[in-house]
């Protein structure tokens, strides 16, 4: 193997670790991302549930003010 032939393959060697160190790190993130927008779902879900009793309520508010 000559010198430029090993230094190209200690820079790929480098440069993998890298990629995968930086890989790793996104995988970290995108987890965190996907729990974070999980999280975000259920929350909507519940206000959308609190929002629909809360109309229900109303409504069944105005029906009895109606019936007086």
């Amino acid at each position: 193997m000559t010198y430029v032939g090993m230094f190209d393959e200690m820079d790929f060697s480098h440069k993998f670790r890298k990629l995968k160190k930086e890989n790793r790190g996104l995988k970290k993130e995108n987890k965190k991302l996907t729990d974070e927008i999980e999280k975000l779902k259920a929350d909507l879900a519940r206000v959308k549930e609190d929002h629909q009793y809360d109309n229900l309520v109303h409504q069944n508010e105005l029906k009895s003010l109606r019936k007086k």
